[in-house]
């Protein structure tokens, strides 16, 4: 539910402050980043006075545009149509401006082969964030409104903290993600040397050289060869050589 007006900007302030905090003790409660853009799209509907929709942009590289998050089909759909013509307010908004409001779709001047879009699509009003650049990569979350002019100040200030929030939420979220990933890399790559240690008696030191040299010999990632190990017992080695060389101590 969108945060109550009262009959001071005080009670209004409140009522925002804490939704926020409430939402993001929600967000961190979300298992994955992907469970956490979802949680964010749909907050931003409830949060965001005039919303209609809400997704969100991500740029890779600059360069690859994808829409990881929506609250609906009209959301993929008007995204797409930025990311063919190449121009729109969600874009914008992740390449060079921090808020980017499009009153209304039928006088809008900017971004004319989108506009034509978007207009045979029922959106009559967008509103975008900037939510984060981390180097070569961007993200915007945008809300969409079927009315003209539904986005007004007051949506301003109060996606911009929304926005803020999420954005926190986002890089919390993938830094436990990448966390959790770095675990499973290295417990992974234990279990199989364990495999080999206990299959040829070597070293924990010798056992590693030997996934090593299996990695570069075939040009596949060590993870890669270490879940091989693991899920179907062989090595991608053959050879007398190889299993030579591993039963010698590293120097």
């Amino acid at each position: 539910m969108s945060p109550s007006a009262g009959r001071d900007g005080a009670t209004s302030g409140h009522a925002l402050a804490a939704r926020l905090a409430m939402l993001a003790r929600e967000f961190q409660g979300e298992r994955t980043v992907e469970d956490t853009l979802r949680a964010i799209v749909h907050a931003a509907v409830d949060t965001v006075p005039g919303a209609w929709h809400a997704g969100i942009t991500e740029i890779e590289g600059r360069r690859r545009v994808s829409t990881p998050a929506g609250t609906g089909e009209v959301v993929v759909r008007v995204d797409r149509a930025q990311y063919e013509t190449r121009e729109g307010p969600c874009l914008t908004s992740a390449y060079t401006e921090r808020t980017v409001r499009l009153p209304d779709v039928d006088t809008e001047e900017r971004w004319p082969r989108f506009i034509a879009r978007a207009r045979e699509l029922g959106v009559g009003s967008m509103l975008s964030f900037q939510l984060y650049v981390a180097r070569d990569n961007l993200g915007a979350l945008n809300l969409y409104a079927r009315e003209p002019h539904a986005f007004t100040g007051e949506s301003e200030r109060v996606g911009l903290l929304f926005a803020s929030h999420a954005a926190v939420a986002i890089a919390d979220a993938r830094r436990l993600d990448q966390l959790s990933r770095a675990l499973d890399v290295r417990d992974l790559i234990g279990q199989a040397k364990g495999i080999l240690m206990e299959r040829h008696r070597l070293t924990g030191a010798q056992a590693f050289e030997l996934l090593v040299m299996a990695s570069q010999r075939i040009n596949v990632k060590l993870v890669d060869v270490a879940r091989e190990l693991v899920e179907t017992g062989e090595l991608s080695v053959t050879g007398q050589p190889e299993r030579a060389r591993a039963g010698r101590a590293p120097r």
